[in-house]
């Protein structure tokens, strides 16, 4: 199975997202043509802004943070994690081969 957890940090200002450095190794792997990033920083008022206009704000982090943009390859992974560093919770799940993505 293959499960990717991207962290989430709730700081003052936002959100931090981020993936473990073997989480990054795995990505490269699996999509040797992927730049999977370090971090993804986003502000409380922007993450509002944007779920009014776009929708859930989880939807477009993985694939920016994973650096994979092509729908297919995303397909691959059977679910993504987002969890919340401090309780270890699950704070939302996506399952790209159920999503239009």
């Amino acid at each position: 199975m293959n499960t990717v957890r991207i962290n989430v940090n709730k700081q003052i200002d936002g959100y931090s997202f981020s993936i473990a450095p073997s989480i990054r190794d795995f990505i490269k792997k699996l999509f040797p043509n992927a730049h999977p990033a370090n971090n993804i920083f986003v502000g409380y008022d922007t993450k509002s802004d944007f779920e009014i206009y776009f929708g859930t704000l989880e939807n477009y982090i993985y694939p920016a943070l994973l650096g994979v943009d092509k729908n297919s390859d995303l397909k691959m992974l059977d679910e993504i994690e987002f969890v919340d560093n401090k309780t270890g919770n699950i704070l939302h799940k996506v399952t790209p081969r159920d999503e239009k993505i």
